[in-house]
């Protein structure tokens, strides 16, 4: 693993007007790159490399932010120039921007509408790099009370007993729920499984007085809603 030394470029290496740092200062961070943000954190490059455009491969090389918040840490310590130390601080920002995400989803009280439920899981959702199945539980005013991490796996409707996606809500006295679910491909379409995993929670949930809302698939920055598409629910 490479590492920095004597010969690695700085951001002071920089004219003034184009470090990232005094840019930050005088005009805010909205106006800087993904890369200069992430060279505020690397704060130094390597030879051959100043740390905007080491930040400009490390987005290249990963697939983008995303890709930075799917790697594990022991892929990240093997990208060139980033040690255990480089890696931890670009996983710590990604991990702040998950709670901070999650901290206004939390202040924001009931659930109107599929983006309320989506802002609520997105974010670590779409960064998980094997399917996952949630479900969020809901009180009467449709406010979380809880969501419940139940499957992690290929979605085969065979495989997923339908009721396990209620035993939470039983518990919890939910009145209501949401699932929810990735496609780690990014691509949201639901399949034929989903939509026949969906039909079973709904009948279920009747049996039960228990609603399911909707079932929302999250892919790479966009969501399906299975109820607003008709997809499992009666028409």
């Amino acid at each position: 693993m490479p590492r920095e030394t004597k010969a690695a470029y700085r951001i002071t290496d920089l004219e003034e007007n184009e470090r990232p740092r005094e840019r930050l200062a005088n005009n805010g961070p909205e106006y800087l790159s993904k890369a200069e943000l992430i060279a505020i954190l690397l704060r130094v490059g390597v030879e051959g490399e100043n740390s905007v455009q080491m930040g400009t491969r490390i987005l290249k090389e990963l697939g983008g932010l995303s890709g930075i918040q799917k790697a594990s840490f022991t892929e990240m310590c093997k990208i060139r120039g980033l040690g255990p130390a480089k890696a931890a601080q670009l996983k710590a920002a990604i991990e702040l921007g998950r709670r901070l995400n999650l901290e206004n989803r939390e202040l924001s009280g009931a659930i109107s509408s599929p983006s309320d439920a989506a802002e609520l899981v997105r974010y670590e959702m779409q960064g998980l790099v094997q399917e996952h199945l949630w479900v969020i539980l809901l009180d009467t005013r449709n406010r979380k009370i809880f969501i419940d991490k139940i499957y992690v796996g290929s979605l085969n409707s065979s495989m997923v007993r339908v009721a396990e996606l209620f035993k939470g809500a039983i518990q919890r006295n939910a009145a209501s729920v949401i699932l929810v679910h990735n496609h780690p491909s990014g691509d949201p379409t639901p399949s034929t499984e989903d939509m026949t995993l969906t039909r079973m929670a709904v009948e279920a949930g009747k049996l039960m007085d228990i609603e399911v809302l909707d079932h929302l698939v999250i892919g790479q920055g966009t969501y399906v809603s299975m109820k607003e598409k008709r997809l499992g629910f009666s028409q």
